[in-house]
């Protein structure tokens, strides 16, 4: 835009935060330099919004009948790229206000984190300085407005330096602008990419879909389009929605190909306001169980994007995808800003609530479709019984678990089927659940119809450490401390009954012979409540981690693996066996070791010297064969 050589340009220093900031932008590289075209379409979005809320009052600034909109021309023979909007404008005072200093209250230690930020496009939005982050593509800015009602047109412009001039615009090339305003960047020689219509539909599509003014791609061959869809369906009323409305959101918000299993979209009004629009896929996303735990659902601010790292959910959420729309959050807000904000604190809870919630119902009104998303998310879902201490109970309630009734249960549906003298729910933790089914510490409870369930999540082994419980029965390891099954009834009295008449060991001699043995191989040996079938199991103690936590934690190297303990079935030949041996023979030390390594092997683990094992158990083989010629005629 030119002047009229005979108007006054006057010249203006910058504010020094202003100076020391474009410095930072001129001479500095950062990776997401797309942010600026987001930044000043944020801008025009406000103003055409200001534009709107005046007009309420002042109806005559919109008497032309032209509604707000946005518009982007690039212009490669100029070198240019034009972001104009008809929304409010400024006049002098206002252009120099806006474009010339920052007032905002610790701009100073903000500039700071930007001058040592690796990526400073991440904090550029802070303090309102959006439209600084343009000097990071352009070599000089232009910007012209026209104050809606106002006669005067003014231009700013500068080169990112120490100052920037401002001049009113003859009157012959203020007829151009009726209202608003028009952003001119003289783009740096490596900055050409963006005057590709496909790079800038790029954008606007990734951050500025849905701002609710059109934006209009001006392209220097063809006809004007407009580029965005200008709709934020999650603040429209679910009454207006169908159901193939949220479908095709799901996957254009996800960029998805499933269905969506569960959707929630709802207003929150009071002390907050913000619109929600979350989606439960029904498959799971590639990035499920990527070490960082990031979730995906982007925050908006008045339908401006902001981010898809705002961690509105807990991790164990992370397969939610969606929005959510705040109305009071600062439209400029930083990443740093986003982890301390009181406000989002309060939404992250209160959405948190709210998805935990509809899962929930979910689960009891619709259990297939709930069943869908536990199959595909369950064991993420079990990070917050670790994780999440004031939903744990909600959290176990959702649950759905493997049984050894055969089929996915809640623990709802477990504890209304207690048997009688029943007080603990009980679980057994593995690796698969055909290894569980056969693992001999379930005899005791199978005798007596007890139902256990079947953990084979590795996430499992974490949170069945907490010593949990739900609605008062607490829950219960088999292969930790003391179990106990004494008052519940037998299904099979008969088999109870050869059971007790079954010939007992002598306790005390053969669990002394049995720890002479192993030594410290084991951290005792004890008479087993667990088995009736089986001669041997290895347990935890009451105290410390269960045996499963402990085997994931030494794979990973965190933590040193204490020793077991070995319960030994009293009325079992091989302990028996044991018994009659010689204490400290051979035979009574094969057979004690071979108790140790069955009980090993059955939990899923090698004997410590397999070829050990292997010379023993030929030899226990070879002394119950008959020698050659005995028993022939």
């Amino acid at each position: 835009m030119t002047t009229d050589t005979e108007t006054p340009v006057e010249s203006q220093p910058f504010q020094a935060e202003v100076s020391e900031l474009l410095h930072l932008m001129v001479h500095s590289v950062y990776s997401e330099t797309d942010i600026f075209l987001r930044e000043l379409i944020s801008n025009a979005s406000d103003a055409c919004d200001r534009l709107r809320y005046e007009a309420i009052a002042r109806p005559e600034l919109i008497a032309d009948g032209e509604p707000p909109k946005i518009r982007i021309a690039p212009n490669k023979k100029d070198n240019t790229l034009t972001v104009a909007d008809s929304g409010i404008g400024m006049d002098r005072q206002e252009l120099i206000d806006n474009l010339g200093t920052i007032a905002r209250s610790g701009t100073r230690s903000f500039l700071s984190r930007l001058a040592e930020a690796k990526d400073g496009a991440n904090l550029i939005g802070q303090f309102g300085v959006g439209f600084y982050s343009a000097f990071m593509v352009a070599e000089r800015i232009v910007v012209t407005s026209r104050r809606a009602g106002a006669d005067e047109v003014w231009t700013w412009s500068s080169s990112g330096g120490s100052g920037f001039e401002i001049a009113p615009v003859r009157e012959e090339d203020a007829k151009r602008i009726a209202r608003g305003t028009e952003i001119v960047l003289h783009l740096k020689p490596d900055a050409k990419k963006y005057l590709e219509t496909y790079e800038i539909e790029r954008i606007v599509g990734a951050y500025s879909d849905n701002i609710q003014f059109p934006i209009v791609l001006v392209p220097e061959e063809g006809e004007p389009r407009q580029i965005n869809s200008a709709s934020a369906l999650w603040q429209r009323p679910k009454s207006e929605l169908k159901p193939e409305d949220y479908v095709q959101a799901y996957k254009s918000i996800a960029g998805a190909f499933d269905e969506p299993a569960m959707t929630l979209h709802y207003r929150a009004e009071g002390r907050q306001s913000y619109a929600v629009l979350l989606f439960a896929p029904s498959t799971k996303p590639f990035d499920l169980f990527e070490p960082s735990r990031k979730g995906r659902v982007k925050l908006y601010v008045r339908r401006v994007f902001i981010t898809d790292d705002a961690d509105l959910l807990p991790a164990y959420l992370r397969f939610i995808r969606g929005v959510v729309d705040s109305e009071d959050l600062p439209l400029n807000i930083s990443r740093e800003m986003l982890q301390n904000n009181p406000q989002l604190a309060q939404i992250r809870k209160a959405v948190t609530s709210r998805v935990v919630g509809e899962l929930e119902t979910l689960g009891e009104k619709e259990p297939d479709s709930f069943g869908k998303i536990w199959d595909a998310f369950g064991p993420v879902i079990k990070e917050g019984l670790y994780e999440d201490f004031e939903r744990r109970e909600k959290l176990l309630a959702l649950a759905r678990f493997s049984t050894t009734a055969g089929e996915k249960r809640s623990l709802r549906q477990y504890i209304a089927g207690l048997k009688p003298n029943q007080t603990e729910v009980y679980f057994l933790v593995g690796d698969s659940i055909e290894r569980l089914k056969s693992n001999p510490k379930l005899e005791s409870a199978a005798a007596r119809g007890i139902e256990v369930l079947l953990l084979t999540d590795p996430v499992d082994a974490f949170w069945a450490s907490a010593r949990l419980d739900f609605e008062g029965k607490p829950l219960k390891s088999l292969s930790q401390g003391d179990v106990n099954f004494d008052l519940v009834p037998l299904l099979d009295d008969s088999a109870g009954k050869e059971a007790k008449d079954a010939a007992v060991t002598d306790e005390a001699a053969t669990i002394a012979v049995i720890k002479a043995c192993l030594g410290d191989r084991v951290t005792d040996v004890r008479a087993s409540q667990r088995l009736t079938t089986s001669a041997s199991c290895l347990v935890a103690g009451s105290q410390g981690p269960d045996r499963e936590l402990e085997r994931l934690l030494s794979q990973q190297n965190r933590g040193v693996r204490t020793k077991p303990i070995l319960e030994i079935n009293l009325r079992h030949p091989l302990v028996a066996a044991i018994a009659k041996a010689e204490a400290g023979s051979a035979t009574a030390d094969d057979l004690s070791l071979l108790l140790l390594e069955q009980a090993q092997i059955l939990d899923g683990e090698l004997p410590e010297d397999p070829a050990a094992f292997a010379a023993r158990l030929n030899r226990l083989v070879l002394q119950a064969m008959p020698s050659p010629g005995e028993g022939s005629t």
